[in-house]
């Protein structure tokens, strides 16, 4: 297969899948590379994402490298062959890659959490919200590119639509902070609610009124595989947006989150919460 001239962040993940495969079988690039009848630099563009895949080729080196795990074994297959032009090609060459990627790994999900201290969730925003939060940033952004990146926000609430679980766990800080005018916060707060009704949604709030509470840096985008080996964790820093993939990572956000849920009021408390909030507008 010819190389690539774009990697998404799913192409890189399945390379890397394949290279820790590699090395928790005691084996070098080299090596895997002559059980493949190929050499070591055609095998690195593999575990790079620079080059493609097919079927056989994944099963032939998780063979190699004594993989059992049949879930993570079709996981890896599907992620090699599906070929998947989602909406978010439209913005690509417009917006930066991380957006498009993340916009890739929620079509893909299996279950989604967000945990959110000062902001509301992106999938929970409402335009008017999306819109200041996006525009408030030195420099300030292009018109041009501001309208989409409020667009592609909005376009990605397309997977509220499907069955996906998604929790949102929220610090009254975030419901609290009105970063328009009070009519666009309580329209913000109703919106909340109105996805709050729906079965596969669950919102949960973080009171202010909450004792001994040190976790404010626990912010996270959490993000399900087909395999818990293929779950992401997604943060934004100062210097970009981050992938998380390794597994004590990932084991150590899952800790996280269950923290964050259990100090969290229960989904029926949380909604009369945002509903006071909303009243208070």
């Amino acid at each position: 297969m010819a190389r690539r001239t774009q990697v998404t962040a799913r192409q890189e993940r399945l390379g890397a899948e394949l290279r820790k495969l590699r090395e928790a079988a005691g084996l070098k690039g080299r090596e895997a590379a002559s059980l493949l009848g190929t050499d070591a630099g055609r095998l690195s563009q593999i575990e790079s994402g620079v080059a493609g895949v097919s079927e056989e080729t994944v099963r032939r080196l998780v063979a190699h490298y004594a993989c059992t795990d049949a879930a993570l074994i079709e996981a890896l297959v599907t992620m090699a062959t599906e070929r998947v032009r989602g909406w978010w090609e439209a913005y690509r060459g417009k917006l930066p890659t991380a957006f498009l990627d993340l916009s890739e790994l929620e079509h893909h999900s299996t279950h989604y959490w967000d945990v959110s201290f000062l902001h509301i969730p992106g999938l929970l925003q409402t335009e008017a919200y999306a819109r200041q939060i996006l525009g408030y940033r030195v420099p300030e952004l292009p018109s041009a590119e501001l309208e989409l990146r409020v667009l592609h926000r909005l376009d990605r609430h397309v997977i509220l639509e499907r069955s996906t679980p998604y929790t949102a766990v929220i610090h009254e800080a975030a419901l609290r902070i009105r970063v328009d005018d009070r009519a666009a916060a309580r329209t913000q707060l109703d919106h909340i609610l109105d996805l709050s009704e729906l079965d596969h949604i669950t919102v949960r709030v973080i009171p202010f009124d909450l004792d001994r509470f040190a976790g404010a840096d626990s912010a996270m985008v959490y993000v399900g595989g087909t395999v818990p080996k293929l779950d992401t964790v997604v943060r934004d820093g100062p210097h970009g947006t981050a992938f998380i993939d390794s597994e004590a990572q990932l084991g150590r956000f899952r800790t996280l989150f269950r923290r964050m849920e259990g100090v969290s009021l229960d989904p029926e408390r949380s909604r009369a919460f945002v509903h006071q909030l909303a009243k208070e507008m």
